[in-house]
């Protein structure tokens, strides 16, 4: 290396030690595992994607049937006995819009403290590590990250699911409905509190930095030593020639001191380098946790909202007048409106917007398998058969009850996999690496889902019904990364082979689920391809 390179403030580095800043803003073109357009035939791209997709398919496929046991255990007559004498008091659109906002609240709260977790984990590895190495080919950083966001998510659901079932059992809905909307109180309150605490935390935790601020000293004492010494050389080196006496020596101490220049202004570039990506990853981290915090503190207020009014009415005698349909309606849509209109747009706007639709949906389910009922019952009337009024409003309120459970369980699978898909895409857009994020993701999951069908007994249904939906969070990263991998694509033979292998994948370890899937993994690409920044 010649020393007027070393002077070059805009050196030329290979694409595998440029920085992370420089793949970020390239948008991280540099670091997919294709290595070029027409590097590598198109059938051997398609056949990669197709593996790729494969891999996050089958663990989409596997949350299936553990879902659907879950589902049936708690859809059973005794489980569902409680949701059953409620819907008598709150009726179809209360007890709908109550679980609902119930379950996707609680799955939006599990997988934002998994993403804050591991941006805590993260934060703390990079702030106490100093590395030479790039932070963004990092495995012990991404790895540590992702274990501790699933991990994080999982503890979680099923933390949130044991304490609603107990809720339930010991208060019945009327205490879930205080429990929600004492929680959508105290967010905003909390996430402001946990910016304070990060904002401290990040004063003690900048060791990192530090190390490289004393080394950048040392260097540069090192490099003040050097050039007085070569001052000092020069001078002996004048003298000699003056006095015509061997240089054999001086010539030998010149090289030598040249030599340790170079290694001198090469720490300089090495320690610059490093301090410039460490900023810029933890930069990165700060905003994903701001972020995420106020989606935590604000996205589930519409949902909210909505559920507490329609219940409500429903405990005041309104359960089953048409009047709660007519205020459930307006309120989704004034809401939305007010949320559209809004001129700095921001992503919890659009979830709690997302979110609230699907409530309503799920209180209109509910409603529908009630009138369902009601049009079964005359039409055996019209028949002969006729069913006595005790019995018509048992079925009334069992299938209410049962669509209103399982519709928001779906709808609160649905919503883990998109917000994890969304935590998948932005890493992979983000450079962090398209196998690493699928194969790992997916590894976990698959340890996860192994690891809690066998503490059933310990979590209950509540606790295994949550713990499960985050393992269905796990698998949506893994999605979410293959879905922006597949759109990432040097050419149409490996979006194509990635698309095939993950639908593919999840239909046939999915027990060919079609309907299920089908809706699963066109909401996992949406979520992939959005930007929550």
């Amino acid at each position: 290396m010649r020393v007027n390179e070393l002077h070059d403030p805009q050196p030329t580095l290979a694409a595998s030690d440029r920085p992370f800043s420089t793949c970020v803003q390239n948008g991280g073109s540099k670091r997919r595992w294709r290595t070029g357009r027409g590097s590598k035939s198109q059938l051997t791209e398609a056949a990669l994607g197709f593996g790729l997709g494969a891999v996050g398919g089958c663990i989409l496929g596997a949350t299936e049937d553990p879902v659907e046991r879950i589902l049936s255990v708690m859809t059973a007559s005794g489980p569902l006995k409680p949701v059953m004498e409620e819907v008598r008091i709150m009726g179809p659109l209360g007890l709908g819009t109550l679980v609902g906002a119930t379950a996707l609240t609680t799955a939006m709260t599990s997988v934002i403290a998994g993403v804050i977790l591991a941006a805590v984990v993260a934060s703390v590895f990079v702030a106490m590590r100093s590395c030479s190495t790039s932070y963004a080919d990092s495995a012990g950083l991404w790895a540590s990250a992702g274990v501790a966001g699933i991990l994080g998510t999982t503890l979680s659901g099923a933390t949130f699911g044991k304490v609603i079932e107990w809720i339930v059992k010991t208060y019945d809905m009327v205490g879930l409905l205080w429990a929600l909307g004492l929680f959508t109180v105290l967010k905003p309150p909390l996430s402001v509190l946990f910016q304070l605490v990060w904002n401290k935390g990040e004063v003690c935790c900048a060791l990192g930095l530090e190390v490289m601020s004393r080394e950048r000293e040392d260097i540069e004492i090192t490099e003040w030593q050097q050039r007085q010494r070569v001052a000092l050389q020069i001078e002996e080196r004048i003298l000699s020639v003056e006095n015509g006496s061997n240089t054999m020596d001086n010539k030998m101490r010149w090289v030598t001191e040249k030599k340790k220049r170079e290694e001198i202004e090469r720490r300089k570039f090495e320690n610059k380098e490093a301090e410039i990506e460490q900023r810029t990853i933890h930069d990165w981290i700060s905003t994903v946790l701001v972020k995420h915090v106020d989606f935590l503190a604000f996205s589930g207020m519409p949902m909210a909202v909505v559920s507490i009014v329609t219940s409500v009415l429903g405990l005041f005698g309104y359960g089953n007048n048409q009047a709660v349909f007519i205020v459930l309606l307006a309120l989704v849509a004034l809401i939305a409106l007010f949320l559209l209109q809004s001129s700095d747009f921001k992503f919890w706007m659009l979830l709690g917007c997302i979110g609230m639709f699907a409530t309503f949906i799920i209180a209109m389910l509910t409603l529908h398998a009630e009138q369902l009922v009601v049009t079964t019952a005359m039409k055996m009337r019209t028949a002969g058969h006729n069913q006595s009024k005790e019995l018509i409003g048992a079925q009334m309120n069992f299938q209410s009850s049962l669509e209103a459970v399982s519709t928001s369980l779906f709808g609160a699978k649905l919503c883990q996999l998109g917000l994890g898909a969304t935590v998948g895409g932005t890493l992979v857009r983000r450079a962090a690496g398209e196998v690493k994020i699928i194969v790992g993701a997916a590894s976990v999951a698959g340890i996860l889902l192994a690891g809690i069908e066998g503490l059933a007994t310990v979590l209950g249904n509540g606790g295994m019904a949550g713990a499960m939906l985050g393992v269905v969070g796990a698998a949506g990263v893994s999605v979410g990364a293959t879905a922006a991998a597949a759109t990432r694509g040097s050419s149409w033979s490996g979006t194509v082979g990635t698309v095939g292998g993950l639908i593919l994948g999840a239909l046939g370890m999915g027990k060919w689920h079609t309907v299920s899937i089908g809706l699963q993994v066109p909401v996992a690409f949406v979520f992939a391809m959005s930007n929550p920044f």
